[in-house]
């Protein structure tokens, strides 16, 4: 009997509130991939282990994913498909995104007052649904070309959460609190109908964000993370990349555009949802209620917000430092203005990135237990033996399909060594070169949206705090990601073969 206990107590403190048939599957899995280890070989165990850790992205609103897919990357390493070694190579790969994960974020948090106002205003004054979501993937797609992707969705994901928060405060009939609620038993049920259309329109919001990010960011070479990586292995200056890529990155931006219109007004894949009468009216009110109260004291930090995002804005599109070095400047200035010294105020602001820059470690040893074990190497070789035309396609198509499991950055940096080997070698002329190079680039930038592990925006998305409260999951994401997905890559699949591989 009390081994019976004392099994049902471990069972309940593994993985804490997880439900039992995940905490069953996990143990599992863990168990499977001993098996097959020691009888199907490290590279079958990778493909098994690869698609265990997406699984636990997908049910990240079952259990945050650090734990089941940080069990993982520990068995990857006591089974030796990596080493520490290769995982430190990854992790110096990826630390300019950890540095903005930790510090770009957590500067957001600080100009959070003067983003809210400034965002409040204007979304309060767009009428229209059709229009404001327009609007928003225009604006993020401009920025995010110019600016970096996850600083521009850490904003927008900032904005809804104070927009939820505000709401969610006047609904709770307990008081208000920031855990998740999947029964929503603290909301009066006067509110449960409006909360769940406001869900609904923050969710399309949301989405649109992320999905301007991707579109924009292939425009330029400051845009995404690998486009970097790609731009410095053909020699392009960021205008030269601007001319290389512009005939296939400009037809993709207005369709991503249009596409917009267009699920929006037919109110396709789980868009369309309005923001209830009931919640604008909260909003407007309580920023009616913040105008009243504004002291010389608010007004003086809000103008000195603004300052520093000023600033910021412009240390990020002349590329003064890493982003997240410019982030910690963020943090310093604003909090040193402002007199914010106390440590544990400072702490709240590190709260919302510091899971996610774990979760990224973790993910960084599945993409060195790929790259140890050559799992995509076989693809991307045979890709590079066929010829013409039809080889510039199939980059673009590897490169998303590849991205879409595992990391834009990493697929960009094995694609464009073998690229180049190729052209050094002088088996490969300067045409096909670049060709090639922007197939690579459209490849990790839009078929890799398909997934939220395909773009680190929508990781970061799906990781937020936001996402549970307002029930956008895994597979929600990909459901509103596949119109995109879909006119995107073919529209950018269309262009390449028209105007870039002939």
């Amino acid at each position: 009997m009390s081994d019976s206990r004392n099994q049902s107590l471990a069972m309940r403190m593994f993985l804490g509130h997880t439900p039992v048939w995940y905490k069953k599957a996990v143990i599992a899995s863990l168990a499977v991939n001993v098996l097959a280890y020691f009888t199907l070989g490290p590279v079958i165990t990778s493909w098994l282990i690869l698609a265990e850790f997406i699984a636990t992205l997908a049910m990240a609103l079952k259990c945050f994913p650090l734990q089941t897919g940080g069990l993982l990357a520990l068995q990857i390493l006591f089974l030796q498909l990596t080493d520490s070694h290769h995982l430190y190579e990854e992790v110096e790969h990826g630390l300019p995104v950890i540095l903005l994960v930790i510090f770009m974020v957590a500067g957001v948090h600080f100009l959070r007052d003067m983003l809210f106002s400034l965002i409040n205003h204007v979304l309060l004054g767009i009428k229209s649904r059709l229009i404001m979501n327009v609007v928003t993937i225009v604006f993020v797609s401009v920025l995010s070309a110019f600016l970096d992707a996850l600083t521009i969705l850490a904003v927008l994901v900032a904005i809804a959460t104070g927009f939820y928060d505000v709401y969610e405060k006047v609904a709770s009939r307990v008081g208000y609190h920031d855990d998740p609620d999947p029964n929503d038993g603290h909301i009066d049920e006067l509110h449960r109908d409006d909360l769940d259309k406001f869900r609904a329109f923050l969710r399309g919001l949301l989405m649109h964000g992320a999905v301007g990010t991707a579109i924009g960011g292939v425009c330029t070479i400051v845009g995404e993370p690998e486009n970097i990586v790609i731009g410095n292995e053909a020699g392009w200056t960021f205008l030269q990349f601007i001319q290389h890529v512009s005939p296939t990155t400009i037809p993709t931006l207005f369709a991503g555009f249009i596409t917009c219109a267009v699920i929006e007004h037919f109110r396709w894949f789980s868009y369309g949802a309005e923001m209830p009468p009931a919640v604008r009216q909260i909003l407007t009110d309580e920023d009616q209620k913040l105008k009243d109260k504004l002291t010389p004291h608010d007004k003086i930090v809000t103008i000195i917000q603004g300052v520093v995002a000023v600033l910021m804005i412009v240390a990020l599109a002349l590329h003064l430092a890493e982003i997240g070095l410019i982030g910690l400047g963020v943090i310093i200035l604003t909090s040193s203005m402002t007199g914010v010294t106390d440590e544990h105020k400072l702490a709240q602001a590190f709260t919302p990135g510091l899971p996610f820059a774990s979760l990224l470690i973790v993910f960084y040893v599945v993409v060195a237990m790929i790259n140890t074990q050559h799992m995509f190497t076989p693809v991307m070789e045979w890709v590079l033996t066929l010829e013409g035309p039809q080889q510039v396609f199939m980059v673009f198509l590897s490169s998303g399909a590849l991205s879409a499991i595992s990391d834009n950055v990493f697929v960009a940096t094995i694609y464009m060594d073998l690229i180049k080997e190729l052209y050094d070698a002088g088996e490969m002329a300067l045409e096909a070169f670049e060709a090639q190079s922007v197939a690579v680039v459209m490849g990790t930038g839009i078929p890799s949206m398909s997934t939220p592990n395909g773009q680190a925006a929508f990781l970061f998305l799906l990781m937020s705090g936001i996402a549970p409260r307002i029930r956008l999951g895994y597979g929600r994401m990909v459901l509103m990601a596949l119109p995109y997905f879909i006119v995107c890559t073919i529209v950018a699949g269309i262009t390449i073969d028209m105007f870039i591989a002939n």
